[in-house]
């Protein structure tokens, strides 16, 4: 990320009230410096720490940076310490000492983490934190490579807990236990635990915060002090600048966390929501959502219609049920404008179509700036627009937009697949739409993703405004 991006997310995670944040690795890059600087002096409420090894010189760049605190990484397995630092373990010990105390001395708050520490014994975890504790502030147990297991967690901290020091707890998800390894370790003992918005990080990425902070609250009861009704608007933000994209089925944040399409599910969530819905939407800032597909049922398939204000005969509904079906034994997502569409072929209705496309050109290259433009009817007159963008699909969107000429409809979201195979595939683009206080869902198909993505937004701008 930029610097600028980063001090962003940095601002967005003090607002959701996080205690520290670990904002890079001052050695990383002139980049990484900058963006860590520009964290630190921005007066957040939450620490503002660096990444640094047991070296010297890496916590005067920290101290350089101005940052309240370091994330001093120590490895302590004894494949670390053997074959990685090629030194003894009671070395190590003195380096840390001697650079933890150095950090100290400075003013800075030191975090100690023991490198793959869940693969270290016990005995050395204990004897290094007798040593260092009076001067860190915490000592974290990583479990770097995802090898560990609840009940090896339980052991380590119970293991440490007697030692009166705040621990703190830092998993990877290799195996996928990094949430249920740090619950773990917080019931043992922990009282910091280390997490990423979306569970982002190395390989299979960390101990995801949406996942913790949700599972400490609904499940144990624990009080985190995050404002968890602002997790979903963080997580979308950190996706839209990191460019990584959350999966669909991923819990809490996910596309599909609050989406019920199941017939016998939908029943159930209207007559008593607790029977299909055990964490509440609300939680995170969110909303239940309906979907529309095969698996939809009469009621489920009813209350959308309400919802968006279409009233039709029971014979009219049947076949609209039918027809809802059809589209999804073929693998389509039925979107709102399907739905729209749908209804008008079997009420014998056709809406005013606000923009009808003549005609898209799109030019692209590693020398020059994409631009698109955008020929079509706007309410049944000729309009013509050019626009540039980070690459043809986003040219193309922007030329569309100005045609439009309506500043309240909103791209929020962009999702691409590819329906078939081979160069020639041809690939389905879904948006999601704002305008006029409502939230809607369209789609486009063309073996051209420009096409693809054009038919989407024209499509959705037709519902919203046709």
């Amino acid at each position: 990320m930029s610097p600028k991006g980063k001090l962003t997310i940095a601002k967005a995670l003090d607002g959701l009230g996080v205690d520290c944040i670990e904002a890079g690795s001052v050695t990383t890059s002139e980049g990484e410096k900058e963006s860590i600087k520009l964290i630190a002096k921005e007066g957040l409420k939450a620490k503002v720490l660096s990444f640094a090894r047991v070296l010297k010189p890496e916590v005067d760049a920290c101290l350089d940076c101005g940052v309240d605190g370091v994330f001093l990484v120590a490895p302590t397995s004894e494949d670390h310490i053997k074959f990685k630092l090629r030194t003894t373990p009671d070395k190590l010990a003195a380096s840390v000492v001697d650079v933890a105390e150095y950090a100290k001395s400075h003013g800075l708050f030191v975090d100690l983490c023991c490198e793959d520490g869940s693969r270290t014994k016990l005995e050395f975890l204990q004897e290094l934190l007798g040593r260092v504790k009076p001067k860190v502030d915490r000592f974290t147990v990583a479990d770097t490579v995802g090898a560990a297991t609840p009940e090896l967690m339980t052991r380590l901290f119970s293991g440490l807990s007697g030692y009166r020091m705040p621990l703190g707890v830092h998993c990877h998800d290799d195996l996928g236990l990094a949430v249920a390894n740090t619950i773990a370790a917080v019931k043992a003992g922990a009282d910091t635990v280390d997490v990423t918005v979306n569970g982002l990080g190395e390989r299979a990425g960390n101990a995801p915060l949406e996942e913790v902070v949700g599972a400490l609250k609904v499940l144990y009861g624990y009080e985190t002090g995050v404002k968890a009704e602002k997790i979903y608007r963080v997580s979308k933000l950190v996706e839209e600048l990191t460019g990584v994209a959350v999966q669909a089925n991923k819990a809490l944040v996910g596309k599909n966390a609050f989406m019920h399409e199941s017939g016998i599910h939908v029943d159930g969530l209207l007559k008593h929501p607790d029977t299909y819905e055990f964490v509440k939407p609300s939680l995170v800032g969110r909303k239940r959502v309906f979907r529309f597909g095969k698996h939809v049922g009469s009621k489920g398939l009813k209350v959308i219609l309400t919802r968006v204000k279409i009233k039709v005969s029971e014979e009219q509904f049947r076949q609209i049920l039918k027809e809802v079906k059809a589209l999804g034994d073929k693998g389509k997502v039925v979107t709102d404008a399907d739905l729209q569409a749908i209804v008008e072929q079997i009420k014998g209705e056709k809406r005013r179509r606000f923009i009808e496309l003549d005609e898209l050109m799109a030019v692209s290259g590693n020398k020059i700036m994409p631009e698109a433009t955008v020929s079509a009817k706007v309410a049944g007159k000729p309009a013509k627009a050019t626009a540039t963008g980070d690459g043809p699909v986003d040219a193309a969107i922007n030329a569309l937009e100005k045609i439009v000429g309506d500043p309240n409809i909103n791209l929020e979201e962009y999702h691409v697949d590819a329906i078939t195979g081979g160069s020639d595939a041809t690939v389905n683009v879904t948006v999601k739409l704002k305008g006029g206080g409502r939230v809607i869902t369209a789609s486009g198909s063309s073996t051209d993703i420009i096409m693809a993505s054009v038919m989407a937004m024209v499509n959705g701008i037709n519902y919203l405004l046709g």
